[in-house]
C-alpha cells in the first residue's frame, strides 16, 4: 500500500456558514464528534489564530496526546490547526466552509501529513505507529473514515439546533 499525504471529505449542512463555523471552531465540542479525540485542553479562553491546545486521542486501548496551534480562524470560511509531537510537525487539519444554494454550507474536513522532509519526520512516523498502532500507509484511509463520522456528527448537531 502506498502512503497518501492528503485526505478530505465533505458534507452539506443545512445551516449558514457562520452557524457551521461556530460549531467547528469550538474545540471544546470536538471530542463529541471525533472518533479518536476524547479530550481537549485549551490554553486560554478564546479560540483564535495562535491558540494552542493539547488533544488527547484514543484508538482501542492505545492513548496518546498531541500539541496543536490554530493557524486559521476565519469565521464562515476556514478553521485550521497544525499538530506536532515533541515539537516535530505531524499534520495540518482544517475545515473549509462554502455557502451553497438554499442557505446551506458545504463543510469540508481536510488533513495533510506533514511527516516528510523535515528534521524528525522519521521519528514521529515511527512514534505514530507505536502510539496509535496505525502505520503511516494506513493513516489517510483511517482519517477519511474518521472524517466521515465527524462530519455526520457535526451535521446532525448543527441541524438539530436549528
Amino acid at each position: 500500500m502506498e502512503r497518501e499525504w492528503v485526505a478530505e471529505e465533505s458534507v452539506v449542512v443545512g445551516a449558514a456558514p457562520a452557524v457551521v463555523y461556530e460549531a467547528v471552531a469550538d474545540l471544546r465540542k470536538m471530542p463529541g464528534w471525533s472518533p479518536e479525540l476524547f479530550a481537549v485542553w485549551i490554553r486560554g479562553r478564546s479560540i483564535e489564530a495562535g491558540t494552542r491546545f493539547v488533544g488527547f486521542n484514543r484508538i482501542g486501548p492505545r492513548v496518546w496526546f498531541t500539541n496543536a496551534r490554530v493557524t486559521a480562524a476565519l469565521p464562515g470560511e476556514l478553521f485550521a490547526f497544525r499538530v506536532s509531537s515533541f515539537g516535530i510537525p505531524v499534520a495540518l487539519w482544517g475545515y473549509r466552509l462554502e455557502g451553497v444554494d438554499g442557505g446551506s454550507t458545504r463543510l469540508t474536513e481536510y488533513w495533510q501529513d506533514l511527516r516528510r522532509d523535515t528534521r524528525g519526520s522519521r521519528l514521529v512516523t515511527l512514534m505514530g505507529k507505536v502510539f496509535t498502532g496505525v502505520p503511516a500507509e494506513r493513516r489517510a484511509a483511517l482519517n477519511r473514515a474518521g472524517m466521515r463520522a465527524t462530519l455526520e456528527r457535526i451535521k446532525t448537531a448543527v441541524e438539530k439546533r436549528r
